[in-house]
């Protein structure tokens, strides 16, 4: 007998974007960040470069500075990774995007490169940032607590409405 009232799993696994210190978004130097304006989600101070996709989706934004990557999940929930901090300033140079607009990703494929140096021998924060920004599509995201994380390693649970 099909059982109509099964509840469907909402909850989705989120992984780090990067390998480094996973902490809270409310914990980035940068009240557009911390105080949660764009949304949710979380940051990591990253250990090297190698950014990855948190989740599978597709690649909607591509900024021309490159510090910024937009994906759409096929559940709509739009995901903003950003590559430090006020790094647009840096206009791309520490940046190297290896996805194009339009192409599918699954958690874990190989997004970009950044170059941590030169982004802190500028003088910037080189945090990155995974940010839920549309949180209307979300009904409940975990708590982070800081500790060492790996890329593609699973750091928070999302749960679709």
């Amino acid at each position: 007998m099909f059982n109509f009232f099964k509840k469907k799993n909402k909850n989705v696994e989120m992984a780090a974007a990067v390998s480094g210190e996973v902490m809270p978004i409310t914990s980035v130097k940068d009240d557009v960040f911390s105080t949660k304006m764009l949304g949710d989600g979380y940051a990591v101070k990253p250990s090297d470069g190698d950014i990855v996709a948190p989740i599978d989706g597709e690649i909607t934004t591509l900024f021309p500075t490159k510090h910024a990557i937009g994906i759409t999940t096929d559940k709509g929930l739009e995901i903003l990774i950003h590559l430090g901090l006020d790094t647009v300033e840096l206009k791309g140079k520490p940046f190297e995007v290896k996805v194009q607009k339009g192409a599918k990703v699954k958690k874990g494929d190989s997004l970009a490169q950044m170059d941590l140096d030169e982004i802190t021998e500028s003088g910037y924060d080189d945090s990155v940032i995974v940010v839920y920004t549309n949180m209307d599509v979300l009904s409940s995201v975990s708590t982070i607590e800081p500790k060492t994380v790996t890329r593609g390693e699973d750091v928070q649970v999302i749960e679709y409405k």
